[in-house]
């Protein structure tokens, strides 16, 4: 009677009259099932690997329950043990091979996506990055003025990681500790694991000394102690009160009542606002404001026809070059083919950044290389003129892009049958006729995919952009920081990350669904004009 752990044997055949198995005719071979394909090491380094899994999941599960993100926690789990039920249950060969890419998928696409999304129906930006309670926190923090009869107490600062305490001696003589997120507390000496600064320390730490401000009490209104010296503080109150019952800041010298306006922001009735806010989600008003404000709609219509003549120019002109040093030093007479070739595909072995930071010096308008001697000492504007900023970025684009082109083309000639050609020749074809009728209809097939791919590529060329000329110069008639040769992606950073008008989050992840939405209609319409080229090969 076989074991649990022992493969049934069924008999398959007959020899001589007695019956056979598939491990031959020794009646008691059973061999053991095997743990894992692998072997033993195969799986000691799998159950290392799901420990090793787990032990962060359990981290960023107790993480997620602190924050309170109850949902992200639960589907964190659920996800951990599909893992783990798909690398210890035997089979499920398929699923052990999928998941690694999955997993990365959902993380580097899919929650992007998501996210990007999410953002895009918010107020997220430099004055509304936070939580309410937190901005509330800050407006009392940010509103402080010194108590002018403020006693002063004598105080020691301490430290543990990358967090300050204040150890306060009371007039009274009893101590109390605090930091930023706790208020004062009485306590007999300063908690274990507190390191006391300093002089030194303190000048090294000013900046993080400066910063801290301990609540005298668990009311916030009560005031906080401030330090400058880490010797003695004083106690700092917020000209603006804040009622936690009515939701509402109040400013104590000129009793002005500021509300809670449901967009993010305490506002007072005459408009005036209370800085920073908080996120929230405001639905379309992103998208909307895409369209209806001047000031983003005017200079996004005119980035938006650039961004598409950059994209089909730069693809147009690096494929005519690269296709037209193909054909010349494809000729079957010409010699030195290869020292040519290594010279041609120099330019796109050097990196794109420092490519365009050299031709950003060459084409200074004072003192590059191009006015100063190639053009005699000449004064041409070549990145301060719109016009011949956007020649410029072309034209240095080509330089990075046509040896790519050349490689290409360069692959798809050769590989031309040649009995076409020579049909062609025989029938008194000339070498124009031969090119425009069997060569480039031949040629697209290979290429076409490839230059709708380099359409996209360059849609969102970033790099040759910014090093080159940081989308200048910059229009006059808007309040954003955007440029003759910005394009769509240069003027998302720009909205994302500062540059004159102040971050805006929620507007830069509108403004990318927007680029992905006519990236991907633009690939689609190309994708299917390419499938008439099919029907050539």
């Amino acid at each position: 009677m076989a074991t649990a752990d022992q493969e049934t044997v069924k008999p398959t055949g007959t020899a001589g009259g007695s019956s056979l198995n598939r491990w031959g005719d020794d009646p008691l071979f059973t061999p053991k099932k095997r743990l894992t394909s692998g072997g033993l090491i195969a799986l000691l380094f799998k159950v290392i690997l799901l420990g090793i899994i787990d032990a962060v999941a359990i981290l960023a599960v107790y993480i997620l329950i602190g924050k309170g993100d109850w949902i992200a926690a639960g589907v964190l789990v659920i996800v951990v043990a599909l893992v783990n039920f798909i690398y210890l249950r035997p089979g499920l060969l398929p699923g052990k091979y999928l998941t690694p890419g999955l997993f990365f998928l959902a993380i580097f696409q899919i929650f992007v996506i998501i996210y990007t999304g999410y953002i895009a129906f918010t107020n997220a930006g430099d004055a509304h990055n936070s939580t309410k309670e937190d901005a509330i926190a800050q407006i009392i923090r940010t509103s402080q003025d010194r108590v002018p009869d403020s006693p002063s107490y004598t105080v020691q600062v301490f430290k543990q990681g990358d967090q300050f305490g204040m150890l306060v001696a009371e007039p009274g003589g009893d101590l109390s500790f605090g930091t930023n997120e706790q208020p004062l507390e009485s306590v007999n000496a300063a908690p274990d694991g507190w390191d006391q600064l300093n002089l030194n320390q303190i000048i090294r730490f000013q900046d993080q000394v400066l910063d801290l401000n301990v609540q005298v009490t668990d009311d916030v209104n009560d005031g906080t102690l401030r330090t400058s010296d880490g010797q003695n503080a004083y106690v700092f109150v917020s000209s603006l009160a804040y009622d936690e019952a009515a939701d509402t800041f109040t400013n104590t010298q000129t009793g002005q009542v500021y509300v809670d306006d449901g967009e993010g922001n305490f506002r007072a009735e005459d408009g005036a606002t209370l800085t920073p806010g908080w996120r929230v989600v405001i639905g379309w008003d992103n998208f909307a404001s895409v369209f209806t404000n001047e000031q983003i709609r005017d200079p996004l219509l005119r980035v938006t026809v650039w961004t598409f003549a950059f994209a089909a120019l730069s693809t147009l002109v690096c494929f005519a070059f690269g296709l037209f040093l193909a054909i010349v030093l494809n000729h079957p007479t010409l010699r030195g083919k290869r020292i040519y070739r290594i010279l041609v595909i120099l330019p796109y072995a050097f990196p794109a950044y420092l490519t365009g930071l050299v031709w950003a010096g060459m084409l200074n308008q004072e003192f590059g290389y191009i006015n100063e001697v190639l053009l005699g000492g000449a004064s041409i504007p070549w990145l301060a003129d719109p016009w011949l900023a956007r020649f410029s970025v072309i034209f240095v684009n080509m330089w990075l892009g046509y040896g790519y082109m050349f490689l290409v083309c360069t692959g798809a000639l050769q590989s031309l049958p040649d009995d076409i050609v020579e049909a062609g020749k025989m029938d008194g074809a000339s070498a124009w006729r031969i090119f425009r009728s069997i060569k480039m209809p031949l040629l697209f097939v290979a290429v076409a995919p490839l230059l709708i791919a380099t359409f996209a590529y360059n849609f969102n060329n970033f790099g040759v952009i910014y090093m080159l000329t940081r989308g200048n110069p910059r229009f006059t008639d808007t309040t954003l920081d955007v440029g003759a040769t910005d394009i769509m992606i240069t003027m998302v950073y720009k909205v994302a990350f500062g540059g004159g008008g102040g971050r805006d989050l929620g507007l830069a992840s509108a403004l990318s669904i927007l680029i992905f939405i006519i990236v991907t209609v633009v690939a689609i319409v190309s994708f299917r004009q390419t499938k008439a080229l099919e029907d050539i090969n």
